[in-house]
This record gives structure tokens, C-alpha cells and sequence, in this order.
């Protein structure tokens, strides 16, 4: 169901506004689909200040996009002129880190250590491919073996599903890498906004936004510095 940003959530309006070009007029609300975020629950100014500067600064070159926050376990999802499609949980990797391991790629599943069930951080162009074991896949890094798919049963005591509707990002840390959204989500909204390729934004856990996200930060910097008193 389309939710209008004057139902949705504050912090999920505020990202579709800082995603619109500054002389841009919107006499309308504009609409956002499938914001699926708990009630309440906030976006980050970082995610927020991202999303606007991806947007302003054509840093896709017109691909669609998405900004994940791993902190707070959400997906935002934009199409190619920074319009904001869904925003919705996600699960990521179980272990806190912002790169992959070397060679995890070349693991199954099971083999991959604890500690390195990580989901890097960083600027990433992906898109659908074929894998080993899943068929058709959309590889947020190929190199690394990331993708996003949507939740499986899988092994039932993980609970991802579970964990996904909880009210809180606290449980959501249990993949060995990859991303996990609802199956609906990602029908309406991930599989059909990337069908053919798109650029992901992933915020680190450890690492600073200025090693992550260099441009951005100097950009930011800039600002501030030429902003009138």
C-alpha cells in the first residue's frame, strides 16, 4: 500500500526531501511505496545527508540506488532521479566488521568463520548475475560474494524472519554476509528497481565515514566552510 510522506514517519520524509533538487517545487506530498520501517523507529541524519548528496551530485550517473545502515538494520531504496521507493528492515552479517575476509567468496556457507560473517561497508555497483548454488542472484559485490535476497527459511532456528519483524535493529545481526529483506519487499521493490543494475551505499560499523565515503564527507566539509554566518 503507497503510505504519503504525511503519514509516514518524520526521519523517512525528511530523506525523500533531502533527496530532491534544492529549486525543486513539490506543491504536492509526494508518495512513498512500501515503507515498511516500525513505527517510530528513526533514519539517521547520516543516511538522511547521503542520500541527498548521492542525488545532488549524480554520483549514479542515473542507476538506481540504495543506502543501508547496518547500526540500524534499514534499507532505503531510490530510483534513478533520487526518488525514494521503500524503505524497509534488513538483516546483515552476524559479525560487526567492515570488510570481507580474504577468500570468503570461495567458502561454503558453513565454512565461513564467525568472525568473518561480515557485511563490508563502502560504495558498490552490482546487479543481477547467475551464482553457484541460487540461480539468478542480485551481487551487491561480486568479488565478495554479497548479495540481497530475500529471507529463507533456511535453518529454522536462526528465526530471520522473526527477527525481521521485530520492532528493533538489536537481532538483525545473524547472516554470514549477504542481506536479507522481506520476500514482499523485495518483489515490489528490490527486484524490479534493479533488474538492471544499480549502485548500493553500505554505512560502516567501525570504519569512518571519511575512509568509507570520502567524497561525501569533503563535500560536507566544503559546506560548512562556505556556509554563511
Amino acid at each position: 500500500m503507497a503510505l504519503s510522506l504525511a503519514f509516514a514517519g518524520p526521519a523517512v520524509a525528511r530523506t525523500q526531501q533531502a533527496a530532491q533538487e534544492p529549486t525543486q517545487e513539490s506543491p504536492e506530498q509526494p508518495v512513498v511505496s512500501n515503507d515498511q520501517l516500525p513505527p517510530d523507529q528513526p533514519v539517521s541524519d547520516t543516511v538522511i545527508q547521503l542520500a541527498g548528496w548521492i542525488k545532488a551530485s549524480r554520483d549514479t550517473e542515473g542507476y538506481p540506488f540504495a543506502v543501508m545502515d547496518k547500526a540500524a538494520a534499514q534499507i532505503l531504496v531510490f530510483d534513478g532521479k533520487g526518488k525514494l521507493l521503500g524503505a524497509a528492515p534488513g538483516l546483515f552479517g552476524s559479525a560487526v566488521g567492515d570488510h570481507s575476509a580474504p577468500g570468503v567468496a570461495g567458502l561454503a556457507l558453513k565454512e565461513i568463520p564467525g568472525r568473518d560473517r561480515t557485511t563490508p561497508a563502502g560504495r558498490f555497483i552490482g546487479g543481477y548475475g547467475p551464482s553457484l548454488d541460487a540461480g539468478r542472484v542480485l551481487w551487491v559485490d561480486y568479488d565478495t560474494a554479497v548479495s540481497i535476497h530475500p529471507t529463507a527459511t533456511g535453518v529454522p532456528a536462526e528465526k530471520r524472519a522473526e527477527r525481521l519483524a521485530t520492532p528493533t535493529p538489536d537481532d538483525n545481526r545473524v547472516t554470514h554476509g549477504c542481506i536479507n529483506v522481506n520476500p514482499d519487499f523485495y518483489a515490489r521493490v528490490i527486484q524490479p528497481t534493479f533488474e538492471k543494475g544499480g549502485v548500493f551505499y553500505i554505512l560502516p560499523d567501525k570504519q569512518s565515514l571519511a575512509e568509507t565515503f570520502p567524497d561525501f564527507v569533503q563535500s560536507r566539509g566544503n559546506e560548512q566552510r562556505t556556509a554563511p554566518e
